[in-house]
């Protein structure tokens, strides 16, 4: 009878998937995001890649020499280095997408205790970082391919475009952005692994559907509804940050609820805001407020659900 009880903590039940393996299968599903952006704006792309990766895995492995405890085995710093690389653009200076990558790993990650611990994404926060710090290099998208506005600032000024080309990817924008196939492809191969479900990403992309039907002016317009899925990181954002482990309600009411939150805000950011972007503000607020909504959606336990019997 006594080999029957094992008394451990919890949890109890453990799933047989690890970080290393977790981390190495998004590195694959991005391979398509960045080797489209390599081919859709040349090596200075690749250069930026491989600036970001160093400056994330660099940095970890220092503070890691500090604390001597070294984490950079994991692959989560090569993670975050290629997702702030993707959200990018191809002539930023390269001091400054390094910069980016210490401050993910060393503020937004490390400082508060590693890899699980981090409030919001690493990557996205560091994105936002430098468009707070660095507005014009990281706004300016011109480049030997391209010259004009992104296709998103073109449809926000009231322009045309052509959803053949934003579906492909050949239109400017950050490095990992611009096509919606290479990013879909990887987010297949997630899915079919198992490492991400459809809840987050699916409510988001349907609550910003949506919302775009129903205050962006043009109605059911599949050509506009098509231009703002295929435009602007969404894809990028929905299914390789927002459905980040660390940064995620892990409740599934939750899950729901967040991603209908990252529709709303996207929505609202693109169609009111100064900028046609909304993505990466609309996660990092999604990331702050996960709190509150594993509060509210947390399950009653059995047998707590009715009101005590008081004489």
């Amino acid at each position: 009878m006594s080999d029957l009880l094992k008394v451990s903590s919890n949890p109890h039940i453990r799933s047989k998937s690890t970080t290393v393996g977790i981390m190495a299968a998004v590195i694959v599903a991005l391979l398509p995001a960045a080797g489209f952006g390599i081919y859709n704006f040349g090596l200075r792309a690749l250069l930026v890649i491989l600036v970001t990766i160093a400056s994330t895995v660099l940095t970890e492995f220092l503070f890691g020499l500090y604390k001597k405890k070294l984490t950079v085995i994991d692959l989560s710093a090569v993670v975050t280095g290629l997702l702030l690389a993707l959200n990018l653009p191809v002539n930023i200076p390269l001091w400054m997408a390094a910069l980016g990558g210490v401050f993910a790993i060393l503020v937004v990650k490390m400082l508060f205790g590693g890899l699980g611990q981090n409030f919001m994404n690493p990557a996205l926060a560091a994105r936002c970082f430098l468009l707070i710090s660095f507005p014009l290099q990281m706004t300016d998208f011109a480049c030997d391919a391209y010259s004009g506005a992104t296709p998103l600032a073109i449809i926000k000024a009231g322009g045309g475009v052509d959803v053949t080309d934003m579906i492909l990817g050949n239109t400017a924008g950050t490095i990992g952005e611009t096509s919606m196939i290479a990013l879909v492809a990887g987010a297949c191969f997630l899915l079919l692994t198992g490492v991400i479900d459809l809840r987050i990403p699916g409510s988001y992309i349907v609550t910003f559907i949506v919302f775009i039907v129903l205050f962006g002016g043009r109605g059911f317009d599949p050509s506009y509804i098509s231009a703002q899925l295929a435009g602007g990181g969404l894809m990028l954002g929905a299914f390789f940050m927002a459905t980040d482990y660390v940064t995620r309600p892990i409740t599934i009411k939750g899950q729901y609820l967040f991603g209908v939150f990252l529709g709303l805000m996207t929505g609202i950011f693109r169609l009111f805001g100064p900028s046609a972007e909304g993505v990466s503000y609309a996660i990092i607020l999604g990331n702050l407020l996960v709190p509150l909504i594993e509060k509210v959606t947390r399950p009653v336990a059995f047998g707590k659900g009715g009101r005590r019997y008081e004489k």
